[in-house]
């Protein structure tokens, strides 16, 4: 269900039927949680439950595209951002940099700041009116592509992998929503923009379940 949504999101972007877009969008959100819900025993944490349920909120205030959709919708994913950064800080994995790892390392940082900066000098209409809040979205994502980044570049483990998947949706789908507001109606735009919002869902979600395996092996070591 989630993939055939994601198709006919595809299609109805590219003919621009955006009416008939909505429905599919719709079902993304419920799809995928149902998938995490049944992978994960029926068993979903406090901090997860949350994430979904803003990640819904966010997305009914974009499908419902209403004067407050903008502010509702960043506010939305700026909690999910910090409840993702919040479930990083807490499983308190040291990261040792060895002198390989500080090249790309570097190469991330100025990357990522590139991009903040760029994005952020983008000053259209919209933007200005929440300009320290964008900003503060951007910081909070900035950091979390950082944890994920890094976390690969140290690791190397499939779970680092997923994890910087889903930062590379979200940082995608974030700029390319902002080049929506900015630039004139795109069909490739909205493309990029949905299609990598909606794959962060599905490899946010495999991190979920990847995170619970491997804790789940941890205690039976113990």
């Amino acid at each position: 269900m989630y993939f055939l949504a994601l198709l006919f999101t595809i299609i109805f972007d590219w003919t621009e039927q955006e009416n008939i877009a909505i429905y599919a969008k719709a079902i993304v959100l419920p799809a995928i949680f149902f998938y995490f819900y049944v992978s994960s025993e029926f068993k979903i944490g406090k901090t997860e439950a949350f994430i979904f349920l803003f990640c819904f909120i966010g997305q009914v205030f974009d499908l419902m595209d209403v004067e407050v959709s903008e502010i509702g919708g960043v506010l939305s994913f700026l909690v999910v951002y910090l409840l993702l950064l919040k479930i990083f800080i807490a499983e308190r994995e040291k990261i040792i940099l060895n002198k390989k790892d500080i090249l790309p390392v570097s190469i991330v940082v100025i990357f990522i700041v590139y991009l903040l900066v760029s994005v952020l000098s983008l000053q259209s209409d919209n933007m200005k009116k929440f300009n320290a809040l964008y900003t503060f979205y951007g910081i909070v994502l900035s950091v979390l592509s950082y944890c994920c980044f890094v976390r690969y570049i140290t690791k190397g483990t499939h779970i680092a992998l997923i994890m910087s998947l889903m930062a590379v949706c979200y940082i995608f789908s974030d700029i390319f929503y902002i080049f929506n507001e900015y630039f004139s109606h795109s069909v490739v735009l909205v493309l990029i923009r949905d299609v990598t919002q909606i794959l962060g869902y599905y490899f946010m979600v495999e991190y979920f379940l990847e995170r619970s395996k491997a804790q789940k092996k941890i205690l039976h070591n113990n």
